[in-house]
C-alpha cells in the first residue's frame, strides 16, 4: 500500500464522512452536487458507477431515484457503511458495493452509463495516478457516456484558513504555502480538520487532465462557489427564502472563469466519444 493509502485510511478512520454531508457547509456541497447530479446523469434506470463513493451518500440517494448504482471504495469502513445505508432502504437497494481503486475497475468495457469520481482525483497525488483513473473510467462506459469527477479547488486551504481562523497556526501556514505552490497538500499535524495527503487542483489542470486521459471535456463547474465561505451560514442555510436566494446565486456563478478557484470542489463534466 502507498504512503498516501495509508494517511487516507487513518484519516477516515478518525472522521466521520457518513455525517459530513449532512452538517454544516457540507449541507451546501451536498444539495449542489445534487442538483448537478439531476442535470447531467442519464435518466434511471441507467447503470452508475460510483468511484470513491465513500458510505454512500449519493449512490444511495440515487438508487432511490432508480438508477442501477455500484459503489466502489478503497475505504473498508465506507463500504460497511454504505451496505448497511442500504440495507436501511430495502425497496430500493444499492446493485452493489465493493472495496476497490480507482485505477483499476472491476468492470468490463463499455459496462455503465455513467461515473462518478467523487473523490479519487483528490486523493492520488500524482498526476498519472489520476489520469489512470480517468482512463478507466472512460474504458468502462458506453460510448456517449457521461464523467462527473471532482477536484478540490488549489485555493481552498487558504480560503478555509482565512474564514476560521486556521492560519493563525504556523503549520497551518506552511500547508497552505505548499497548497498554492503546487498543489500538493501534506498534513503533518494530527488535527483532522487539515485534511490528509492530497492533491488540490487549479480548474486548468483539472481539465486538461481529463481531456489527457482521452475524454471531451464540457466544462468544469464550481460546486458550493463562494457560498462555503459565508461567516453566517447555517442562519442562511435554514431560512428557507434564503437558501433558495443562495442556490440561485450560486447557479449563476457556476461557469464564471474567474470565480472557479473560490469554490472548495470543482465538478468537471466529461464525456466518452460516441
Amino acid at each position: 500500500m502507498e504512503e498516501s493509502d495509508s494517511d487516507l485510511l487513518r484519516h477516515y478512520e478518525s472522521v466521520s464522512e457518513a455525517e459530513r454531508l449532512s452538517q454544516g457547509v457540507g449541507q451546501l456541497e451536498r444539495a449542489r452536487t445534487q442538483e448537478l447530479l439531476t442535470r447531467y446523469l442519464p435518466p434511471a434506470p441507467s447503470v452508475v458507477l460510483d468511484v470513491g463513493g465513500g458510505p454512500g451518500a449519493y449512490a444511495c440517494w440515487l438508487a432511490l431515484r432508480g438508477f442501477e448504482v455500484h459503489l466502489i471504495d478503497i475505504v473498508p469502513r465506507h463500504i460497511e457503511q454504505a451496505l448497511e445505508a442500504s440495507r436501511n432502504q430495502p425497496d430500493h437497494p444499492l446493485a452493489s458495493a465493493a472495496v476497490g481503486d480507482a485505477r483499476k475497475l472491476e468492470r468490463s468495457n463499455a459496462s455503465v452509463d455513467a461515473v462518478l469520481l467523487f473523490g479519487p482525483l483528490y486523493h492520488l497525488t500524482e498526476r498519472q495516478d489520476r489520469i489512470q483513473a480517468l482512463r478507466e473510467a472512460g474504458r468502462v462506459l458506453r460510448p456517449g457516456g457521461i464523467v462527473l469527477a471532482v477536484g478540490i479547488s488549489r485555493f481552498a486551504s487558504v480560503l478555509d484558513g482565512l474564514v476560521r481562523g486556521y492560519l493563525d497556526d504556523p503549520a497551518f501556514a506552511r500547508i497552505v504555502e505548499r497548497d498554492l505552490q503546487d498543489g500538493q497538500h501534506r498534513n503533518p499535524t494530527p488535527n483532522p480538520a487539515y485534511f490528509t495527503t492530497a492533491f488540490f487542483h487549479h480548474p486548468d489542470e483539472l481539465a486538461a487532465e481529463v481531456q489527457g486521459a482521452g475524454l471531451h471535456h464540457e466544462a468544469t463547474l464550481g460546486i458550493e462557489g463562494p457560498g462555503w465561505l459565508l461567516q453566517n451560514f447555517i442562519s442562511q442555510w435554514n431560512d428557507a427564502a434564503r437558501r433558495e436566494r443562495l442556490l440561485k446565486a450560486l447557479r449563476a456563478l457556476e461557469r464564471e472563469r474567474s470565480l472557479l478557484g473560490a469554490s472548495a470542489h470543482l465538478l468537471a463534466v466529461a464525456r466518452k466519444a460516441a
